[in-house]
């Protein structure tokens, strides 16, 4: 959970279910107990972090 995170106003005023990417995260859905002054996002799909494979093969 991600309590102190910014999103921009548009994201604030999507309706409950709609869906989004977040950078470098994921796939979110808004939640339906999501409010004006409270948004929740919930993770629908993670993205694929090849990074952290290719750094453990990088010659050292």
């Amino acid at each position: 959970m991600i309590s102190d995170a910014l999103v921009e106003p548009p994201l604030a005023a999507a309706e409950p279910g709609s869906r989004y990417q977040f950078l470098r995260h994921g796939y979110f859905c808004k939640d339906p107990d999501s409010t004006a002054d409270h948004p929740v996002y919930n993770r629908t799909v993670s993205l694929k972090d090849s990074w952290a494979r290719e750094q453990q093969r990088a010659p050292r």
